[in-house]
């Protein structure tokens, strides 16, 4: 398990990740999210060690990473594809990888099987991959050591549809076999595909987290009519919480019911009346992060 508590990062006056605690329990993967500056991939460093944090801990089954005696044998960590050395072939960077965990370098080639990189691939200097052959190298790398962990950081990026697909059964294999996966991604819908566990952060603090369908039906209700500004000031005049959505509708804290009801007492022709939750995580993050 990771065990995220109340960990806080601090440049100076600024608070880059701010109190965050979660945890990522055994045989699940949980979907980490934010937008771009939100503390995520800051947070993922303190798990695994390689920033310090200013207060909380991170630990990976009760142990902080750096004091783990041989840590790739326990996680897997993939937080910059591009974090290989240019000259090395494929096959060389697992095999260093090997020696350095105690593995054998015999288990380069299949690593490198798994992940969909041939023996071409192999051969090729890393320098000469493309960005999606670099993110299957650096997946090859975080399973070399057979991990029951893994902390991945934007795996996708650079992947074409057939790669994403291919790396959503990849995960949801390892965890079904008992594994923790932390993912990172933003590619929501693919996160919500795959993810059972769902933690959003925002400004460096955790706005949203439980499981995916804990989230999602918590979205309130999605409405759009025919003139916004009037529905607008329906809204306002009936004492109903809601917020922005996208098309210019508003997703309402209140039951279909109840907005539907007051919408025809005030004349307002709706176009659309429906669970938020229907627009799947993409809508729920918006909302979250606005």
């Amino acid at each position: 398990m990771i065990t995220v508590e109340n960990l806080t990062k601090r440049y100076g006056s600024h608070a880059a990740v701010d109190d965050v605690s979660f945890t990522c329990p055994p045989g699940t993967v949980t979907g980490f999210l934010g937008p771009n500056g939100a503390g995520k991939s800051t947070t993922m460093r303190m798990i695994c060690g390689l920033t310090t944090p200013t207060t909380g801990t991170a630990t990976i089954g009760g142990v902080p990473y750096r004091r783990l005696g041989n840590p790739g044998r326990l996680i897997g960590v993939l937080l910059d594809a591009s974090a290989q050395h240019g000259g090395r072939t494929g096959r060389e960077v697992l095999a260093l990888a090997a020696l350095v965990m105690g593995v054998r370098t015999s288990a380069a080639g299949p690593a490198l099987e798994r992940v969909g990189l041939d023996a071409s691939a192999a051969r090729k200097r890393v320098r000469r991959y493309s960005l999606g052959m670099r993110q299957r190298l650096g997946l090859a790398h975080a399973l070399i050591g057979d991990p029951t962990v893994l902390v991945l950081d934007e795996p996708a990026n650079g992947l074409d549809p057939e790669g994403i697909f291919w790396m959503r059964g990849l995960l949801r294999d390892f965890a079904d076999g008992g594994g923790t996966v932390l993912l990172s991604s933003h590619l929501l819908r693919e996160v919500e595909a795959v993810a059972d566990h769902l933690v959003v952060i925002g400004a460096g603090r955790v706005v949203a987290s439980g499981t995916r369908d804990e989230l999602l039906s918590t979205a309130g209700t999605l409405v759009r009519a025919l003139d916004p500004a009037a529905l607008r000031d329906l809204l306002d005049r009936a004492g109903l919480s809601f917020s922005p959505a996208t098309d210019g509708g508003f997703v309402v804290t209140a039951p279909a019911e109840t907005i539907g009801r007051a919408a025809a007492a005030a004349g307002v022709v709706l176009l659309e009346l429906r669970p938020a939750g229907a627009g799947g995580l993409e809508q729920k993050f918006l909302e979250l992060t606005r």
